[in-house]
C-alpha cells in the first residue's frame, strides 16, 4: 500500500452504542435491595428475642419478606415489579403493633423507594425530551 493510500484512508469506527440509563438505574434499585434485604435479615434475632421467636408467624413472615426482597432483584426488568416492592414494604409497616422496630425498617425503606420512584420519573422524563448527557452529541 503507498503512503498516500493510507494516509487519506481514516479508519470509521462505529459509534458505541447508546448507554441505557434504566439499565445504571436497574443497578441502583438491585443494590436498594439486596441492602433491605440484609437489613431486614439483621431483625430476626431481634425477632427471636423481642418478638415470639423464629419459629412464630412473625419469624416467618419476616423471614420471608427478607427472602422476597432478594427475589425481587431478578424481576426488576418488569414493571410490576416496583408495586411488589412497595408492598413488601407495606407489609413491613404492618408489624406497627406486634414488631413497632420492624415498622421503623418498613417506613425508612418505603421513603428510599419513594425517592427512587421519583428519580426513575426524572430520568425517564430528561430521556424523553432528550436532555441525558449520554444523548448529546459530542
Amino acid at each position: 500500500m503507498s503512503e498516500s493510500a493510507s494516509s487519506g484512508a481514516q479508519s470509521s469506527t462505529p459509534a458505541p452504542p447508546a448507554k441505557d440509563p434504566m439499565k445504571g438505574f436497574r443497578g441502583v434499585q438491585a443494590g436498594t435491595l439486596v441492602l433491605q434485604a440484609i437489613v431486614v435479615g439483621l431483625a430476626l434475632p431481634v425477632v427471636a428475642q423481642l418478638g415470639d421467636g423464629l419459629s412464630s408467624m412473625q419469624g416467618w413472615t419476616v423471614g420471608g419478606i427478607a427472602v422476597a426482597l432478594l427475589v425481587c432483584c431478578g424481576l426488576l426488568r418488569y414493571p410490576w415489579s416496583i408495586w411488589v416492592i412497595l408492598a413488601l414494604n407495606v407489609a413491613l409497616i404492618g408489624f406497627v403493633v406486634t414488631l413497632p422496630w420492624v415498622t421503623v425498617i418498613g417506613v425508612l425503606f418505603l421513603a428510599v423507594w419513594l425517592w427512587l420512584m421519583w428519580l426513575r420519573r426524572d430520568v425517564a422524563r430528561r430521556m424523553a425530551e432528550g436532555r441525558l448527557p449520554s444523548q448529546q452529541s459530542s
